[in-house]
């Protein structure tokens, strides 16, 4: 027993020691804190930190690029001096540094001017997940940085952090799982005032290029700023960040449609679970269509199970209240009474029966019983698409109507549908429906004759 209680507390030893194994390492990097090892000598020339910035709350751990006031700006001087990181990395006695810098942000050393110029200078309102770089040893050594809130950083055309204006260091999107990191404050970066690991952000591509960045000007929250892709701040166009804005209706769009719609308002998409595929149906949105909403607030989207695609009819977003008469069903006709004017999806429609047969006059039944229903009978509330029975119609066959009312094709023997078009028993009177024309048993003394056109619209 002893053996078997040490054998066990061994192995709960040894599986708690995988459970912290299979947490990733981040190194937190701060706002005003310099590298140990950087691109460019970090010693404020080429872009400064906003150091008293707090970290916002985040709506959700994964928002994309274009999500409306995710970064911040200011009318102060400039945040990165772009002009000055082109002349350090073009110069030839910084090859070896450019060449390295080119192989992580994935281009070809002499482009390096070019794809510079394409940045845009932001900064960081959330504490933020990267793939970050040192040089050391003529090399860029890739490790995991969760960057503050306030850092300048230089942003590409999806949103995404490019370049850490302070020192010069590429960025990439971080790859690993953010529930199972486990971040290290050390070398002077210690734990920043509005911490929360719950509030750490991940940077997803926008699903388009982006032409403007929508930013919070950090000194006026109540002030957005309009920054152009590629500029620094010269054509920054403000506008009114507590201007409200309605939620749009987002149903049957894919989750790519509906957040863009709603970037181009400033409002910012989120999803419960993740960021789903791009072309996922959306279902509906929390808040519903028309909630007023300030720039920034966040939209949760629902998304189709598995296996829906985009374009098939969505299913009834619970935020807009009822269906309305344009919403499509697919259980037949309701039990309220007989609709005259439009057809159920039971029920054909551009597969219908000719001009001769009646197509709004008929029953909704399928079994022509002893001499077809009477009006005691509600023809609602027999299922459609059930079977029909056999019965032959023998004392219960009208001997008044003329062979031009009786359709030429029909076997008076059976009221069994066809695989082209379903049939149903003699019309009645008075109780019209809509889900299936009459073509099987002769038609009443009151039936319409073979000239005469069908009431209604398919």
């Amino acid at each position: 027993m002893v053996r078997r209680l040490a054998v066990l507390l061994a192995a709960a030893v040894i599986l708690s020691g995988c459970t912290e194994q299979r947490l990733f390492a981040v190194r937190a990097v701060a706002a005003g804190v310099p590298s140990l090892a950087p691109f460019f000598e970090e010693d404020g020339s080429l872009g400064t930190d906003e150091t008293k910035l707090r970290p916002e709350q985040a709506h959700s751990g994964l928002q994309q690029g274009n999500t409306p006031g995710l970064y911040g700006g200011t009318q102060k001087p400039k945040v990165c001096d772009v002009d000055r990181l082109k002349d350090f990395l073009t110069d030839p006695r910084n090859r070896q540094k450019a060449r390295e810098w080119a192989r992580i942000v994935g281009i070809e050393p002499d482009r390096i001017e070019g794809y510079i110029n394409d940045l845009t200078p932001v900064l960081l309102r959330h504490d933020t997940l990267v793939k970050n770089h040192d040089y050391k040893k003529g090399k860029a050594v890739a490790f995991d940085a969760l960057l503050e809130a306030g850092i300048a950083v230089l942003v590409n055309d999806q949103g995404l952090p490019a370049v850490k204006c302070s020192c010069g260091n590429p960025l990439q999107s971080f790859d690993k799982d953010p529930e199972k990191i486990s971040v290290k404050f050390e070398d002077g970066n210690k734990k920043w005032d509005g911490y929360e690991k719950s509030d750490v952000v991940t940077v997803k591509p926008a699903p388009e290029p982006l032409e403007r960045i929508a930013l919070i000007d950090v000194d006026n929250p109540d002030q957005g700023i309009n920054r152009p892709v590629g500029s620094s701040g010269e054509n920054d166009e403000p506008f009114d960040a507590t201007k409200q804005h309605a939620v749009p209706r987002v149903a049957g769009m894919t989750f790519d449609q509906a957040s863009q719609r709603l970037s181009e308002l400033g409002l910012a998409a989120a999803f419960s679970d993740g960021l789903p595929p791009g072309d996922t149906a959306v279902t509906g949105s929390d808040p519903g269509p028309g909630t007023e909403l300030r720039f920034g607030e966040a939209v949760t989207l629902s998304v189709a199970d598995d296996g829906e695609e985009p374009g098939t009819p969505p299913k009834p977003d619970p935020s807009d209240g009822p269906p309305t008469d344009d919403d499509p069903t697919s259980d037949g006709p309701t039990t309220d009474g007989p609709a005259t004017d439009e057809p159920t999806t039971s029920g054909p429609t551009t597969d219908g029966p000719t001009s001769s047969d009646p197509t709004t006059d008929d029953p909704g039944t399928g079994d022509p019983d002893t001499g077809g229903p009477t009006s005691d009978e509600p023809t609602t509330d027999r299922p459609t698409t059930g079977e029909p029975t056999t019965i032959e119609p023998t004392t219960a066959v009208p001997t008044t109507p003329t062979t031009s009312s009786t359709p030429p094709t029909v076997e008076p023997t059976s009221a069994e549908p066809t695989s082209a078009e379903p049939t149903s028993a003699e019309p009645t009177r008075s109780e019209p429906v809509t889900s299936e024309p009459a073509s099987s048993a002769p038609g009443s003394s009151g039936a319409p004759a073979s000239g005469e056109s069908a009431v209604g619209a398919a």
